[in-house]
């Protein structure tokens, strides 16, 4: 995540920066144009779109697009499967951001009511003691008050 004070450079390149044509896509993937074409009909990879409407894929694509077709050949499973599997993995990737996102806002919260709380025990007065309640013992204690004597003349 970006710091705020922090400005990206618009011509830096990301792993999401949409950059290959689909004839560059389909070399880096070791898939025919046409598989791309289809899977992205499918909704498996979305690609970004020129104003032209031609595709343009990221890197982010590119590793997508391998997973697919390892999912297909070597794990044999069907496209509805891989489409499945894909979305339940941005599921993932969504929750697991929104619970790191709701860890910082606890921690944050726990940290301002220590806080808070060390203010409330440094705020105490110190030259009063604190008053516990002493049990009675069963013992009978008496008081009798000294009797004054009195003087003779």
């Amino acid at each position: 995540m970006e710091g705020i004070g922090r400005r990206r450079n618009p011509y830096e390149l990301t792993e999401e920066s949409p950059v290959y044509v689909i004839s560059v896509a389909a070399q880096l993937s070791g898939l025919h144009p046409q598989t791309l074409r289809q899977y992205d009909r499918l909704g498996l990879v979305s690609p970004d779109r020129t104003a032209g409407r031609g595709r343009r894929y990221s890197a982010r694509d590119i590793e997508l697009l391998r997973t697919v077709q390892q999912l297909s050949q070597d794990e044999g499973i069907n496209l509805a499967g891989i489409k499945r599997i894909i979305e339940l993995e941005n599921q993932v990737a969504a929750l697991s951001a929104r619970v790191a996102e709701l860890q910082s806002v606890v921690d944050g919260a726990a940290a301002a009511m220590q806080q808070r709380e060390a203010q409330v025990h440094a705020s105490y007065r110190r030259d009063l003691v604190p008053y516990q309640d002493v049990q009675q013992a069963s013992a009978l204690v008496v008081w009798r008050p000294k009797r004054e004597q009195k003087k003779h003349g």
